[in-house]
């Protein structure tokens, strides 16, 4: 994964054809930001309005979900100047929203009513965000109405040029800002940190230098502080080592995901472009989410697509997305 999305990365910032993004730092106000996050959560079936709604949206520092199948609820942060952040945080939290509310409810309380892996949660997650909520086809939909709620901060700007600009592959400190390509080289620096702790080769004093250097050698951006750097994260702080392979492994289940889906929706890009997100979330809840835990994640990869799991739908996902945006 890591020498695949290397070649991804040079081909993108190498290429002359690099977006405009200085409009994605127009100052947006929370309260339309708040506007915007509830028509983003409508658009992919997570409710938080109606009387009926399993949800709802809070703010925080660090965007997380929590909840269980009638009541989920996800967080997003706010900021005036980074409208983008809270728009993808949405989408990010909504795919695991959704599909904690889509777990089966005659399991509800037992074993194989919870999701299949950490790694299948994120899947979903990084799905709604990045396959679905990246894509030129949910923006054909959303992008009017984005530019009605925003006012003059969007004006002049088109359909591609606002695609390109949110798919801008830029390395950068943050992980959880990171663009869809560079992403998995910021969880493949905490897995190597990770493993090496563990394994005694690097102590808790040595954790901000390791840091620097990786982000360094991999990513080539120099971090100033610790605050940007080993300290951005709250997992483990909280005791959640190990958990972030899981946005990897998500990463490559989507891919696998999303080349099956393709076949047996060939016609997603129209529906999406339509509005109707629920065609793509529901063919998710038949075959993720309606299956509990009942399999391990290798399992239901391999029964829901025929194949073991393997990074080359992931990298094909991204090579034929990215080719056309950047024409390398």
């Amino acid at each position: 994964m890591k020498t695949g999305l290397i070649k991804i990365i040079e081909k993108c910032t190498d290429s002359p054809n690099q977006p405009d993004t200085r409009f994605l730092n127009e100052h947006v106000p929370v309260d339309t930001q708040r506007k915007i996050a509830q028509t983003l959560a409508a658009a992919i079936g997570y409710d938080t309005t109606t009387k009926e709604a399993r949800g709802r949206i809070d703010e925080t520092e660090h965007p997380f979900t929590l909840g269980y199948y009638d009541d989920i609820r996800i967080t997003t942060h706010y900021h005036e100047n980074k409208f983008t952040s809270s728009i993808f945080s949405i989408l990010h939290e909504g795919g695991h929203a959704i599909y904690d509310q889509n777990l089966p409810a005659d399991w509800i309380y037992q074993p194989i009513g919870s999701a299949s892996s950490y790694g299948i949660h994120e899947s979903q997650s990084r799905y709604i965000e990045n396959i679905i909520g990246r894509s030129p086809e949910f923006w054909a939909h959303l992008l009017p109405r984005l530019k009605a709620v925003m006012g003059d901060a969007l004006n002049g700007v088109s359909h591609g040029q606002f695609v390109h600009a949110i798919n801008q592959v830029k390395p950068s400190k943050i992980r959880i800002e990171a663009d869809e390509v560079t992403y998995g080289l910021h969880v493949i620096i905490r897995f190597e940190i990770e493993r090496n702790l563990f394994a005694g080769k690097l102590t808790i004093d040595e954790l901000p230098q390791t840091w620097n250097e990786k982000y360094s050698e991999y990513l080539g951006v120099d971090v100033e502080n610790d605050s940007e750097g080993v300290m951005q994260d709250t997992h483990w702080a909280g005791g959640s080592y190990g958990y972030f392979p899981s946005y990897a492994l998500g990463n490559l289940y989507g891919g696998m995901m999303f080349e099956k889906m393709q076949k047996d929706l060939p016609q997603y890009r129209e529906e999406i472009k339509a509005g109707n997100v629920s065609l793509i979330t529901a063919w998710l809840a038949e075959n993720v989410h309606s299956k509990g835990d009942i399999h391990d994640p290798l399992d239901l990869i391999e029964k829901m697509t025929g194949d073991s799991l393997n990074v080359k739908p992931f990298l094909r996902y991204l090579n034929e997305k990215y080719s056309k945006l950047y024409g390398y």
